[in-house]
């Protein structure tokens, strides 16, 4: 049992590095966003430093990804996936990869409102696809006004000033793949035989 613990925390340390390299953050960014000095990260990336829960509640929360993804635990066997929806400003976000960096998965239910919403249109660097499930999608894009039905999509550079919200009396429930700019959903189908 000792002997996989060992593995185990061994491999922690490549581990953090592997995270931070692929979120593209120095040791200075990573120290601001989670109170741990810059040299303790070091040993800790380095092997130097055994980790323990105090350092690596705050690490696994940096890097978006759960405490046993961090550390490599070995799988349990229990197949289900335990996703947990965030709930902003009414709207029901459920975050569906479990990885930091590359594109981001989520789906997304927002509710109808008694009163009309005031759409606020945002910017930001990023490429976004979607993808209605049920209900009507509002889409405000550039000059554009849209409603997507369920089974259609759209993607946008989300440099072009975006907001969407429910179309009409239900809910609106879709998929939204998010990736920094450069990245796109790219879909291949195959011709039908004839």
């Amino acid at each position: 049992m000792d002997d996989d613990l060992d593995t185990i925390l061994s491999a922690v340390g490549p581990r953090l590095h592997m995270f931070r390299q692929q979120r593209g953050i120095t040791l200075a960014d990573l120290a601001t966003a989670t109170g741990i000095s810059i040299s303790t990260l070091s040993r800790l990336e380095s092997g130097q430093r055994r980790p323990n829960l105090e350092l690596l509640l705050p690490l696994a929360k940096a890097h978006g990804v759960p405490l046993d993804e961090l550390v490599g635990a070995p799988p349990t066997g229990d197949p289900r996936i335990h996703l947990r929806p965030i709930t902003r400003h009414g709207r029901t976000v459920v975050p569906l990869t479990r990885r930091a960096g590359g594109v981001q998965a989520f789906k997304q239910v927002i509710p109808t409102s008694p009163h009309p919403q005031k759409p606020e249109l945002q910017i930001h660097e990023g490429y976004e696809w979607l993808y209605v499930l049920n209900g009507g999608l509002r889409l405000l894009l550039g000059e554009q006004d849209l409603v997507l039905s369920p089974g259609e999509a759209a993607e946008f550079d989300t440099r072009v000033p975006h907001w969407f919200g429910s179309a009409g009396r239900e809910p609106v429930e879709f998929l939204c793949l998010f990736g920094r700019q450069g990245e796109r959903a790219h879909l291949r189908a195959r011709p039908q035989a004839k």
